[in-house]
């Protein structure tokens, strides 16, 4: 469903990704691991088609979508549910307005069927009967769940998930892991989850593939990566501070 090729990306002199290579099977769900600021939202940013590759291939379906005319990577973005770490909710709209947004600003639905596709939408995200409340009356979870069902009232092929758990205490980051297995299970979507979590990483992921210093370092199951023989990958989803990380960061710190 998305194949990585060779992809660099610089930010002025800074190169944030560096010849990274990845292949994500269709209804896999695919967590991409990595410390805060390594560049996992801006692979992600490239997988939608938001920022273009300075080299490499982003494919989508096997479609190069660098290489697409902008009708044709507006038609393929459709195809993909983006849930963005804060929520990104319009604040002047009710949630069913939020939910259906899509549907309003890229097809002619008639009303009833809109009001039944936002209906559903909140129904898989266990939200029944809040369509006429504004984001401000809402928790930080329920924001993240309106999120989601705003991705999926479009029905697409593809959704990707910014930091889903990021701001929300234990009990909600477990309900939305839960309910991102189970929206996987139900709907048979590609899914990629960037994350640091790792919680949620082991607890949401057929495979975990880990971002260090602009490349994938490692990839396997959630065992696997459990189990890695890797010391970064080690030090990283052990939480420990003592190790090649840190080292390498202590190595270039400016005192």
């Amino acid at each position: 469903m998305i194949e990585i090729v060779n992809l660099t990306k610089f930010f002025g002199l800074h190169k944030v990704l560096d010849n990274l290579n990845l292949k994500i099977a269709k209804g896999t769900t695919c967590v991409i691991i990595g410390r805060s600021g390594c560049g996992k939202s801006v692979l992600l940013k490239h997988i939608v088609g938001i920022l273009t590759p300075d080299s490499g291939t982003v494919k989508v379906n096997g479609q190069d979508i660098s290489k697409m005319k902008t009708r044709d990577l507006a038609a393929l973005r459709l195809k993909i549910g983006m849930v963005f770490q804060g929520g990104a909710l319009f604040d002047s709209l009710t949630v069913a307005e939020n939910v259906g947004f899509g549907l309003i600003e890229h097809f002619k639905v008639p009303q009833r069927e809109l009001l039944e596709r936002v209906e559903e939408a909140l129904a898989l995200v266990d939200l029944h009967g809040i369509g006429s409340l504004y984001p401000l009356e809402l928790s930080g979870g329920m924001k993240k769940r309106v999120a989601l069902a705003r991705a999926i009232c479009m029905r697409p092929e593809i959704i990707l998930y910014d930091e889903p758990t990021t701001g929300v205490d234990p009990i909600t980051a477990d309900s939305i892991n839960e309910l991102i297995k189970n929206l996987h299970d139900k709907l048979k979507v590609t899914s990629v989850v960037v994350t640091h979590d790792m919680k949620s990483a082991y607890r949401v992921g057929d495979k975990l593939a880990m971002l260090y210093q602009g490349r994938i370092i490692a990839e396997g199951t959630p065992s696997e990566i459990q189990n890695t023989d890797n010391p970064v990958v080690y030090q990283f989803v052990n939480g420990l501070a003592q190790g090649p990380i840190t080292e390498t960061i202590d190595h270039f710190r400016i005192y």
